[in-house]
């Protein structure tokens, strides 16, 4: 798995998801559609994980009117997202640290991209509790991470696609792929989908709907707890 405090990974960032996560753009497009149903044209959206300001820009750029709270533990990665959105960022408070770190709100929505899927389902059931504190009632979150069935060799199978598809799109050599499919296998706790939805429930969260599966991928929408 990456470092993002290595110069090297952080340099890479701009480029690597678009490579190895399939649909990336549409995917965040897809985010900034759905917060879009419900927060309202002068809404504060918290971006967790918000480190290289790829969805910041996204969203910013959708929506003028939008204020947004990013937080990410990399000094550098949120450097990073300063420079992406360049004159964005003045719209954009970046905090160092974690979700316990982050400002109380309540926000009008919330998106946590590419990150849940490095957390342990304990500390993810924490995480997506204290983003639910931090959100309006009725607010929507949107996650989108590595999910796939695991079962009766699922995992081996699914991995083998995620590599397939990133030498396929010219984001990694064979050989580093097999080292990521062993490093992913090894290290990262991924979940199975339906063990996702179960911590967005017991988290505080209803109405859960999948707007995104791509490979080992999943997305979905969900919306805190009246």
């Amino acid at each position: 798995m990456p470092s993002f405090s290595d110069p090297q990974a952080v340099a890479r960032y701009a480029t690597g998801p678009v490579r190895q996560v399939p649909g990336f753009h549409a995917m965040q497009q897809m985010a900034s559609l759905l917060l879009a149903e419900t927060v309202p044209q002068d809404g504060h959206v918290m971006v967790l994980g918000a480190g290289g300001g790829l969805e910041l820009k996204v969203f910013a750029d959708a929506h003028a009117g939008w204020r947004f709270t990013g937080v990410d533990p990399s000094a550098e990665m949120l450097a990073l997202a300063k420079e992406t959105l360049g004159s964005l960022a003045a719209r954009v408070d970046l905090v160092e640290g974690y979700i316990d770190t982050a400002p109380a709100g309540p926000f009008d929505g919330a998106t946590c991209l590419l990150t849940l899927h490095f957390l342990p389902a304990e500390e993810r059931l924490h995480t997506l509790k204290e983003l639910a504190r931090r959100l309006k009632p009725g607010a929507p979150l949107i996650v989108a991470h590595h999910s796939f069935p695991l079962a009766d060799g699922g995992k081996a199978r699914w991995l083998e696609r995620y590599a397939a598809f990133a030498v396929a799109s010219g984001g990694i050599s064979a050989a580093d792929a097999r080292n990521a499919v062993a490093a992913i296998g090894s290290r990262l706790p991924v979940i199975a989908p339906e063990h996702d939805v179960a911590l967005l429930q017991e988290a505080g969260f209803d109405n859960i709907e999948l707007f995104y599966a791509a490979f080992t991928f999943k997305g979905w929408i969900a919306y805190k707890r009246a």
